[in-house]
């Protein structure tokens, strides 16, 4: 072989990357080997795996459909299941009870059958709300009645709430040593 101008690589000028000539070089008794591998297993082979790929898929649809369509029918309550009627706590049940209500200083009747918890506290706030403020069921104030609002100005206004006298206190911060406790002042 003969060098070259070419320098290879890039690595020096002595590389030489040209391929030999291997024409002359033949096997007369060898041009195809029918032994390396068989054309049609490996057709049948992709065929078969087609086949069974395309099974997959429709046999996960269809199981989908079905759990699908399971998914919507309301499922049987099972053997331990309570009914409507033992799930309900026991007696007396006062909120849902027939007959359950509140019964106001008036004597109005106030009917909370089958109403929220809450609905009692509710009736009853508004009750307290109208004696505080002395107004009557029908929204009218009360002559003989000073409403709380009212009570509270005047009584600021009139200066006759009487306080201590306050008391000089240490008020000094714990220090770090105390783990919170205040001591005792001697003199105290």
């Amino acid at each position: 072989m003969e060098r070259s101008k070419h320098n290879g690589n890039g690595h020096d000028r002595l590389h030489v990357t040209e391929t030999p000539d291997v024409s002359h070089i033949k096997n007369l008794d060898v041009t195809h080997e029918a032994s390396d591998v068989d054309v049609a297993g490996v057709l049948k082979f992709v065929i078969a795996l087609s086949i069974l790929g395309v099974a997959v898929v429709v046999l996960m649809w269809a199981m989908f459909r079905f759990l699908y369509a399971q998914a919507e029918k309301e499922p049987n309550p099972g053997p331990m299941a309570m009914k409507p009627e033992e799930r309900l706590p026991p007696d007396p049940r006062l909120q849902a009870a027939k007959g359950f209500g509140v019964k106001l200083e008036t004597g109005e009747w106030v009917n909370l059958e089958n109403r929220e918890p809450e609905a009692e506290y509710r009736v009853l706030r508004e009750q307290w709300e109208r004696q505080l403020n002395c107004k009557s069921m029908e929204g009218n104030t009360s002559a003989n009645c000073t409403p709380i609002e009212a009570a509270i100005d005047k009584l600021l206004e009139g200066g006759t709430l009487k306080t201590r006298a306050s008391q000089a206190e240490d008020t000094s911060e714990p220090s770090a040593w105390s783990s919170g406790r205040m001591t005792e002042k001697a003199g105290r």
